[in-house]
């Protein structure tokens, strides 16, 4: 079997929200924040980072650590930790990656000969007086920079919404990467916005809210941000890159609301919660990064990628969660699959409090295997997409809890059940089985328990 890739892409005791791909020479890169299992607030931990070769999205290499968060002069304590950042190469080549600390309100900079090597600590963005941005009166909070560079200028994004922000500035950095040669302007409102430029009709239901982020694609600029609805991502387009942004659509929700190919579109498959990344072309495709939330908490978020479409307008059609994500097409109807892959987990009455979770055992850094808890009677855990030959003839899962039923097993949601595995009460992971005929064709897994009390699915094995 070829080596394949599942969502979230980094190892499932990886928790890097934010994602920020960015593909320098022949490797793409992902900066992101830095979450722990069971963490009690954002971003507790350093910045680290993942890379990939273009032409193999399966073979994702652990960086090591890039920046810890001692290394800004305000934080030498580590009390403050990093929300997410964004990386940009300068003029002079070198790799500059641009941050803000929870407790601060300006832009903090670090720089890097390579992609992925040891930042240190460079200095902050300021105006031409020597006031830190962020910091005159008046201003506005400054959070989630968004950077790109064109030529001897860097343009740099932020902002927030909703009460402590307008909505998304932008604005334009000296060849020095810190020095500010025009000043800041509005690009995108919040709901909050109360200036006359911008329309806050044009934005209505998908205004500002963070995550600023800025590509350019086919000579037009693209500015990505996580919108007042939280858990989608969203776009804005112009001609130039710091004013004229029209709304452009919806890029993707880590809840897959908005899609109605197999279900109701407002219905949310999962745990949704904030949302952040970006989109990247690489070897030819365009791919969408994303974050879910774990554990049933906030702070506990791993990165996701789809594939997403770009139409003949240079508009996006909204990308669906999957478990295949950076796969290159559906995983193969045969072999194990872990658990964690599961691409929605909801109850029977779509209430939040009662949806399974996606967690780990151990504490934040152990190497164990993700899986699927707090199943009980109605949930469902479904992943996608397989590709089946027709030549499935068994199906075993493992389980572990209290709950004593049976899971159903289902190619869609609300179709023909295809197998029905029993469960019973065990305190270690144990293997429950039964015969399944899946025909040959691209399908959903879908398991529904029905019994008492709660069980959690460890994986599953397709024979």
């Amino acid at each position: 079997m070829k080596k394949q890739i599942f969502n979230p892409y980094m190892p499932s005791w990886e928790y890097v929200p934010d994602g920020e791909p960015h593909v320098f020479g022949d490797r793409v890169y992902v900066y992101g924040s830095h979450d722990i299992f069971n963490g009690w607030v954002f971003c507790l931990g350093d910045y680290i980072c993942y890379s990939a070769p273009v032409d193999d999205l399966t073979d994702w290499r652990y960086e090591g650590v890039i920046y810890p968060k001692t290394s800004d002069p305000l934080n030498k304590d580590g009390k403050m930790n990093m929300f997410a950042p964004d990386v940009t190469q300068g003029p002079d080549g070198r790799y500059y990656l641009y941050y803000v600390l929870d407790m601060e309100d300006i832009v903090s900079v670090a720089v890097c000969d390579t992609p992925a090597g040891e930042y240190r600590f460079y200095g902050y963005v300021h105006h031409s007086d020597g006031t830190y941005y962020g910091r005159k009166v008046g201003a506005n909070p400054q959070f989630d920079p968004g950077v790109m560079t064109e030529g001897d200028k860097t343009y740099l994004y932020t902002g927030f919404g909703r009460h402590r922000g307008h909505g998304a500035m932008a604005t334009v950095l000296d060849k020095d990467m810190l020095t500010i040669i025009q000043e800041p302007k509005y690009i995108v409102p919040s709901i909050s916005y109360d200036g006359t430029e911008l329309s806050l009709e044009e934005y209505k239901s998908h205004e500002f809210f963070e995550a600023s982020s800025i590509r350019k694609f086919n000579g037009k600029y693209y500015f990505i941000y996580s919108s007042d609805v939280c858990h989608e991502l969203c776009y804005a387009v112009s001609d130039t890159p710091t004013e004229n942004f029209k709304y452009g659509g919806i890029l993707i929700s880590n809840a897959d609301v908005n899609i109605d190919t197999y279900k109701p579109a407002d219905v949310k498959m999962r745990h949704s919660g904030n949302n952040h990344g970006s989109v990247e072309f690489i070897n030819g495709e365009y791919y969408i990064f994303y974050h879910r939330q774990t554990n049933k908490t906030s702070y506990s978020r791993q990165g996701c990628a789809e594939k997403i479409i770009m139409n003949a307008d240079g508009s996006f059609t909204q990308a669906e969660i999957s478990s295949c994500g950076l796969n290159g097409g559906p995983l193969v109807g045969k072999g194990f699959y872990p658990a964690h892959i599961a691409c929605y987990v909801f109850s029977g009455d779509y209430n939040p409090n009662h949806f399974p979770k996606i967690t780990q055992d151990g504490k934040d850094g152990d190497e164990i295997l993700g899986h699927v808890a707090d199943i009980t009677n109605g949930c469902t855990v479904g992943f996608k997409n397989f590709e089946f030959d027709g030549t499935t003839s068994e199906i075993k899962i493992l389980i572990r809890g209290y709950g004593v039923g049976e899971f159903e097993v289902r190619t869609e949601l609300g179709g023909e059940i295809l197998a029905t595995i029993p469960t019973r009460r065990a305190n270690i992971w144990e293997e429950a089985s039964s015969s399944i005929n899946i025909p040959a064709c691209v399908h959903s897994l879908v398991f529904t328990y029905k019994g008492v009390a709660s069980t959690s699915i460890h994986g599953f094995e397709l024979i």
